[in-house]
This record gives structure tokens, C-alpha cells and sequence, in this order.
């Protein structure tokens, strides 16, 4: 699941802050037996997805969060959450926050928007710098929470794969990347929503 020697590349940017308890889970279920569970994800079925990635590829993942502007009725979006990672033979070897892409041309992360444009320039600028993006999921936060934290009331693994799938089709995310049509048969839509919600739509840049 993870490799023995990980590179984290911007350990002191604010978004690793959101990433690193992540990264506690995944060791915690990594140092434990496949009974173990961490609301609904156990070892296996990580490991499982890791294993039929691209032998190097990476993941990416972006969380927007809705929030008020004080005084007033205004709403805007944040990022919350924005990492690649890079995945090879099966194991996480490398974790970079979007902040580290900056350095590399994408807009600093307080500019940054759930749109198609912004989308597509962090997966050219994740595809040229780290490795082709086997799978990116774009995502509001209410959502991520109800993913991440889904668990059956009397515990045990449930199926994140197929959840996450029935969130695409209900237009509660966006799942990208080169993998997408491998899957689109049996675990993805056949159109994915035109919105996150209304702005990020299907479409496989790489």
C-alpha cells in the first residue's frame, strides 16, 4: 500500500494539514490484518485497487468546500483538500500537495475553482510532472465526508468503489483520468454531470 521509502514533497504547505491524517489511516489499516476496518475501508480492497493500477500512475484528488462570506449572503469555494499521488507497482511512493505544482505553472491554490479548466491544467501539470493520471476525483466536501466516512452500523468493509460510483451518477462528483473507460461499463455512468455541482464535466485529457 505504501512504500517503504515515501517522499512527501511539501510537508509544511497548508493543505498537508488535510492530508496527513489520511495518510495515518492508510498506515494504521497497513500495519493491521484485513479484519481491521476504519469506517467501511480495510486493507484488501485498497490494495486490490492499488494492484490493477497502471504499473506507474498517480491519483488525484481535489476538495472543494462551500463557505459563507462574513456579513454577507455571498458564497464562495475553497480548496480543502488537493494531492497527487504517485503510484508505482501497486504502492504509493510519492504524496505532493497542488501547492507543490505551483512551482510548475498551476495558479496558487486560492484561485483555484471546481471547473473543467482548472481541473484539466492540475492533471496536464500532475500528468508532465509526476506520472499519467490513472484516476482523479473532483469533489465537494459534503460529499468526501459522506464517502470517506460511510460504514455499515455493525461495522466491516463495504464497497467504496461502488459508492463512489453511485455519487457519479447522482452528479455528486467527478471522476476523470485514464482508467475511466475501463471501468465505464460496469462502475461509471455513461455521462458524467456537466457540474461539480455545474462546472467540472467528463472528459479524459491525457
Amino acid at each position: 500500500m505504501i512504500a517503504d521509502e515515501l517522499l512527501v514533497v511539501d510537508a509544511d504547505a497548508p493543505l498537508w494539514r488535510a492530508a496527513r491524517p489520511l495518510l495515518d489511516v492508510a498506515l494504521r489499516l497497513e500495519q493491521n490484518d484485513d479484519s481491521y476496518t476504519w469506517h467501511g475501508w480495510n486493507k484488501a480492497q485498497i490494495n486490490n485497487f492499488l494492484k490493477n493500477l497502471p504499473s506507474r500512475c498517480s491519483l488525484v484528488i481535489g476538495v472543494w468546500e462551500t463557505l459563507s462570506e462574513e456579513g454577507t449572503a455571498l458564497e464562495h469555494e475553497t480548496l480543502s483538500l488537493g494531492v497527487a499521488c504517485e503510484v508505482v507497482e501497486g504502492e504509493v511512493c510519492s504524496i505532493r500537495t497542488f501547492e507543490a505544482l505551483t512551482a510548475s505553472g498551476l495558479k496558487p491554490v486560492i484561485q483555484l475553482e471546481p471547473g473543467i479548466d482548472d481541473a484539466l491544467e492540475i492533471m496536464r501539470i500532475v500528468r508532465t510532472q509526476v506520472a499519467p493520471v490513472a484516476w482523479a476525483l473532483f469533489i465537494d466536501k459534503a460529499a468526501w465526508n459522506e464517502w470517506l466516512f460511510a460504514s455499515l452500523d455493525e461495522g466491516g468493509a463495504i464497497d467504496k468503489g461502488a459508492l463512489l460510483a453511485a455519487f457519479a451518477r447522482q452528479g455528486r462528483c467527478v471522476v476523470m483520468g485514464t482508467q475511466t473507460a475501463h471501468h465505464r461499463h460496469n462502475e461509471l455512468p455513461d455521462e458524467l454531470p456537466d457540474e461539480l455541482p455545474g462546472t467540472l464535466c467528463n472528459r479524459n485529457p491525457l
